[in-house]
């Protein structure tokens, strides 16, 4: 498969074209606003084709599918864009600003044909499938997750994940890995409660930490930030044991990674070789396309994870617990 790439985000240039380069797959362009940008970026990475206009590209006939890793507020335009060239589409998360935008890019791509993934990494990882398996498996009656991912964001006002009119914030950026992760474990809660706080005074949350609560009494807790060193985590808990992952999104891709749990009284820490979980979610987009199946993070997963996170912003400006119904 011969992929375009819908700009020059550092997501691209650090995990995705080299993913795709290191698959059976191929990028033929990528496009950017800035001309020498592109042909730079292209030249770097042996890229045969650059433009200086992302139609350019989608008029490029020898591409198949594109990877969108452009600002937020823009995931939708550019995929229904693809979708109007016929090309499938591997869109960086979230997929829309909110869950009516992902609905709409969801029955825009179905009436055009075109296969649409959202680029969640982790989902890929062999360790977040073992975990995924061990809770459904082993684990009796989870009752709680806790999940985090906070980083600190260098001082740069002009930051994409702080402009407001580009859909940036905490929760968009990374707290959307705790949202899937809580989901992964415990499902679809009935209401949410957040607080959030901007510390830049920027328009968008900088920190927030919110809970998930589900009709039989378990919970989630989730948190995001850009202003605290890295950590990125979760925990499961169950009745009869426990989960626990460090490293658990933004995982290196050249070094072991561990998962400890204790279940049944039994305790373990496994350890899972060196994988690119980049070259994983590309490689699984391409199976899917091909056989004209549905990803595994697919619309409806982006839809769900956007409903969740629309109720915990809703909450954090209202004060107060909101149904995700």
């Amino acid at each position: 498969m011969e992929f375009g790439i819908l700009g020059t985000a550092g997501i691209a240039r650090k995990s995705v074209v080299p993913a795709i380069r290191a698959s059976e797959h191929r990028v033929g362009a990528i496009a950017s606003r800035d001309a020498e940008r592109a042909r730079t970026v292209a030249d770097e990475f042996a890229i045969p084709r650059s433009y200086d206009a992302y139609d350019d590209l989608l008029d490029d006939s020898r591409i198949a599918a594109v990877y969108v890793p452009v600002p937020n507020a823009l995931h939708a335009e550019w995929t229904k864009r693809a979708a109007d060239a016929g090309l499938d589409v591997l869109c960086e998360k979230p997929l829309a600003v909110d869950a009516d935008e992902a609905r709409e890019v969801a029955a825009y791509c179905d009436e055009r044909n075109v296969t649409l993934m959202e680029a969640f990494m982790y989902r890929h990882h062999p360790r977040t499938e073992r975990a995924v398996e061990l809770a459904r498996e082993e684990l009796d009656d989870v009752r709680s997750v806790a999940a985090s991912f906070k980083f600190s964001l260098y001082d740069d006002p002009e930051n994409v994940r702080l402009d407001p009119d580009l859909a940036g914030g905490s929760l968009m950026d990374v707290g959307c890995y705790a949202v899937s992760a809580a989901r992964q474990f415990l499902g679809e809660p009935e209401r949410v409660y957040a607080h959030a706080h901007d510390s830049r005074s920027a328009g968008v949350d900088t920190e927030l930490a919110g809970i998930l609560e589900y009709a039989d009494g378990s919970s989630a807790r989730i948190a995001s930030g850009f202003d605290t060193q890295k950590v990125q985590r979760y925990r499961v808990e169950g009745s009869n044991g426990w989960i626990e992952v460090e490293d658990a999104f933004d995982a290196p891709l050249d070094e072991p990674l561990e998962l400890e749990y204790r279940i049944d009284g039994e305790h373990a820490i496994e350890t899972f070789d060196p994988a690119d979980h980049y070259r994983l979610e590309v490689e699984h987009f391409a199976r899917c396309v091909e056989a004209d199946a549905r990803p595994r993070t697919d619309a409806a997963e982006a839809i769900a994870n956007m409903r969740v996170i629309d109720a915990l912003y809703e909450s954090a400006e209202r004060g107060e617990p909101v149904a995700t119904t």
